[in-house]
């Protein structure tokens, strides 16, 4: 078939039914772009010459098999129309079958034509990279308004009801809807717009389960507008049956109109006797059953747009297929460790989408599994004095990693606890208790604060406390008297906190303070203090710096001159006031502020103040610390 004229093919738009006939809109759609886009025309032209030239030319062809990201959008008004998973597997599958003459039925092909049967070397994949190079399924959802879409392109554009298109540099965008009138599909052609480049497929002719309808329910409706949008035309050229039209194809028959149902070789017409019509060609109009081959012809204007300068040789160098690692999670980590339970952390990986915990009893054949969408889990629920193995895998948009190796706990005794003492969340409701003993309490609630009371002798003047078994961040400090604060301990996590206080001479009167820090508690493991006293000094590990930790009041700068501030530290909420007095011990300058967990500052302009010597003093509640500070 050498001539190739364009006619117009008219679409009779009629109310949605299961048809019995093909019905192909690319023509109609391909007929309305040359009328309204100088550009399509010129660039049809151009591909045109591009294919002559490639298939006139032996030497440029190559086999090459080309692998195409695919993209379908599902674009459903009703459930039926939103098509599964499995249901556009199926037709991927039937197109790498299609496409690579894996197809069984292809042995149907009368003895004549089976040399003409090509394997085009075309592969498909659902896509494994987004646009954006996430990863992906390859399968966009969209619920719409629209109950069906026609070859107006609106299925194409999230404006109009549709889904927008993915690069057509990198990706075959296949949208799946219900399209009116009777139509099956349509494509476009190789040279049209870029936003709109691509197969459209009724949800009713797609793949080959769920909804597939019968005839035509074997994914060939795809193949054959795939096959548009790779540059063949219909097998019998679009020229009514005058003979006359051309589908640019040398070793296809020529006919006089499409085909129907399934006919009986040989179906003769244009004086094409013998053999007659190549109706079983994927570009022919018949049953899914009865089209099963594409030929070398077909192949080679396909072949086309994959040369160096084709219209579609982007397509060769996109990652769409390219699946992005899913690795495991690292850096895991085990805290908050109780009789019955423990939380596990771990540093995010890439393309996580989610997380499998599993952990079981050291020895156990049997592991229990959870899962968590953050880098933490707490589990829960384990035996008490039991070594655990934990391991983590991460769950990605279209597959898994490993398991890590496993990481190691034991959990701890179980532990009879109950909030002792209680009320003693002020120091006026301050619970004495007697040195040189060990005490159990809890701190049971955010709220929860615990203060103790106790007295040295001058025999034993000197002061060391230490809380053990914290379950969670717990916090100590120590006063004299009633408000004169003298130690805190602060470490991280659940280290045990310490204070020795070696100062003293005399016997006296203290306050022990205990916490949880940022609001921290257990309603089920009990901290244990355990206060001693001594008639000599408490040894101080080399790395402190004093037996005390002082809570620290920085001025800066100091000296001064027109500004200054006092940083401090707090455990929040607390009445903060800082006063600057001069030597007659007369008030200068305040500032007053509630404050918040951890570092604060107060800021004071002094620019009108006297040069000389002043003290700042900071009271936190009724706890003072005071500093001097110089202006000059």
């Amino acid at each position: 078939m050498k001539y190739f004229v364009f006619t117009f093919f008219l679409l009779f738009v009629t109310a949605h039914t299961i048809w019995s006939q093909r019905t192909c809109g690319t023509m109609a759609h391909h007929n309305h772009l040359i009328g309204i886009d100088s550009t399509y025309q010129k660039n049809r032209a151009l591909i045109e010459l591009q294919t002559e030239d490639y298939i006139n030319k032996p030497h440029l062809k190559k086999r090459v098999l080309k692998t195409i990201p695919v993209v379908v959008h599902v674009v459903y008004n009703t459930n039926a129309e939103n098509i599964s998973d499995a249901q556009i597997q199926s037709q991927i599958d039937i197109l790498n079958a299609d496409f690579r003459k894996l197809n069984a039925d292809w042995t149907s092909t009368p003895a004549v034509f089976q040399g003409l049967v090509a394997d085009c070397e075309i592969e498909f994949c659902l896509a494994q990279q987004d646009p954006n190079g996430a990863p992906t399924t390859g399968i966009v959802r969209k619920s719409t308004t629209s109950t069906s879409f026609s070859t107006n392109d609106n299925v194409k554009f999230d404006a109009t009801g549709g889904s927008n298109i993915w690069n057509r540099n990198n990706y075959l965008n296949i949208w799946v809807c219900d399209l009116s009138g009777g139509l099956l599909g349509y494509a476009q052609f190789p040279g049209g717009p870029a936003s709109t480049d691509g197969v459209v497929c009724d949800y009713l002719y797609f793949g080959s389960i769920g909804t597939a309808t019968a005839p035509f329910n074997k994914g060939r409706t795809a193949t054959h507008e795939i096959g548009h949008w790779l540059n063949l035309y219909h097998i019998w050229g679009d020229d009514g049956t005058s003979c006359s039209g051309s589908d640019q194809v040398n070793d296809t028959p020529n006919q006089a109109d499409e085909n129907y149902g399934c006919p009986t070789y040989p179906s003769v017409s244009c004086s094409n006797g013998p053999n007659g019509d190549l109706f079983m060609n994927y570009m022919d109009y018949v049953d899914d059953a009865c089209m099963y081959m594409f030929t070398a012809g077909q192949k080679a204007r396909m072949d086309a747009l994959f040369a160096t300068t084709g219209a579609r040789v982007s397509l060769l160098s996109s990652p769409g297929c390219v699946s992005l690692s899913c690795n495991a999670p690292t850096s895991i980590t085990i805290s908050s460790i109780t009789s019955s339970s423990a939380n596990i952390n771990w540093t995010a990986a890439p393309f996580a989408t989610s997380y499998t915990i599993r952990y079981r009893p050291i020895g156990s054949t049997t592991w229990l599994t959870s899962t968590s969408t953050t880098t933490s889990k707490l589990i829960s629920g384990l035996n008490s004095n039991t070594a655990y193995e934990v391991q983590i895998q991460s769950v990605c948009t279209s597959n898994t990693s490993s398991y890590t190796a496993s990481s190691n706990f034991t959990t701890l005794n179980a532990v009879t606890c109950t909030n002792s003492f209680e009320p003693n969340n002020t120091r006026a409701t301050a619970q004495s208790i007697a040195n040189n003993a060990s005490i159990q309490s809890m701190i049971g609630s955010t709220t929860d604060f615990d203060y103790f009371t106790f007295t040295t002798t001058s025999n034993s003047p000197k002061v060391q406390i230490e809380l053990s078994n914290l379950p969670y961040d717990y916090e100590l400090k120590l006063y004299k008297g009633s408000n004169q604060l003298i130690g805190s301990s602060m470490n991280a996590g659940n280290t045990n906190e310490l204070i020795k206080y070696n100062l003293a001479t005399t016997g006296g009167t203290y306050i022990a303070y205990v916490y949880g820090y940022n609001g921290a508690f257990s309603t089920s493991q009990c901290y244990t203090m355990t206060i001693s006293t001594s008639a000599n000094n408490f040894k101080i590990d080399p790395l402190q710096q004093n037996e005390v930790q002082k809570p620290k009041l920085t001025i800066s700068p100091n000296p001064a001159q027109d500004k200054m501030k006092i940083s401090f530290w707090s455990a929040g909420n607390s009445s903060i006031k800082g006063i600057i007095y001069n030597q007659l011990h007369q008030k200068i300058a305040s500032q007053e502020t509630i404050s918040q967990w951890g570092e604060n500052s107060l800021y004071f302009d002094l620019k009108n103040v006297p040069r000389g010597l002043y003290y700042i003093q900071l009271i936190d509640n009724d706890e003072a610390i005071s500093e001097k500070l110089i202006l000059e």
